[in-house]
């Protein structure tokens, strides 16, 4: 976090520095004739790019920092000046990041919160709806394609076609997009897919709807939100039975 707070305030003076001259004539386009000139602007974009999303995390936490005072901060670090102290600069800077760790996880547990609470309105919703059936551990399922053939036990693996997707409808992965269906051990996946899958039987489409406690609970699995029902629309296409 260190090293990502002094580009941080790179990034600020640069993006001062472009918004103080942004009256004057704009600068000649680079020169690009050889490969070491494209390198050399390449990196300069690469590095422009990772300043600026840096640049954009600060602004979500809301921290007000003088942009003039960056620059004159940057500008005397060049020239090998500072009107604080080495020991004035680390003890500031390890503040800043403690703030903005403390603002990150404040907002990562407001997101959560807010998470947990639509998904609640939304199991409480989609329970209502018909066809739709409640299970004891507040797994919901839907049969939308009924079959005669074999169910699998924990056990056993099974291979299946599915899409997750969130409750806004947002897809976070889908065995169907990639073309090309999945198989596993039934009882090394989610609880909410190893209670559910078994409901049916070689050949049916369930649509399962999942509480977040019967899958990643309050675990950030990226694509995935803490707190977040799970949708799945799941066929089930064979079983192997456990050896």
């Amino acid at each position: 976090m260190r090293l990502k707070t002094k580009l941080t305030l790179v990034a600020v003076a640069l993006l001062t520095l472009s918004a103080c001259g942004k009256d004057e004539k704009a600068p000649a386009a680079p020169v690009l004739d050889t490969d070491q000139a494209k390198q050399a602007y390449s990196l300069g974009v690469s590095a422009g790019r990772y300043l600026q999303s840096t640049v954009e995390e600060y602004n979500k936490i809301s921290v007000d920092l003088n942009a003039e005072l960056i620059l004159r901060g940057v500008q005397d670090g060049i020239a090998g000046k500072s009107e604080v102290s080495e020991e004035e600069i680390q003890q500031l800077l390890t503040a800043l990041d403690e703030t903005y760790r403390t603002e990150q996880t404040k907002l990562a547990e407001a997101a959560a919160n807010a998470a947990k609470a639509a998904g609640e309105a939304f199991l409480a919703e989609n329970a209502q709806k018909e066809g739709v059936t409640v299970t004891e551990s507040g797994l919901q399922y839907e049969v939308v394609q009924a079959a005669d053939g074999v169910k699998p036990v924990a056990a056993d693996t099974v291979k299946v076609h599915y899409t997750g997707t969130l409750i806004d409808g947002t897809v976070f992965d889908s065995s169907v997009e990639r073309g090309e269906p999945i198989e596993f051990p039934l009882n090394r996946v989610i609880p909410g897919w190893t209670e559910g899958v078994q409901l049916m039987s070689v050949g049916s489409k369930f649509r399962f709807t999942i509480p977040s406690e019967l899958a990643y609970g309050d675990r950030d699995m990226g694509t995935i939100p803490p707190n977040s029902v799970l949708v799945f629309d799941v066929e089930l296409l064979d079983v192997t039975k456990a050896q």
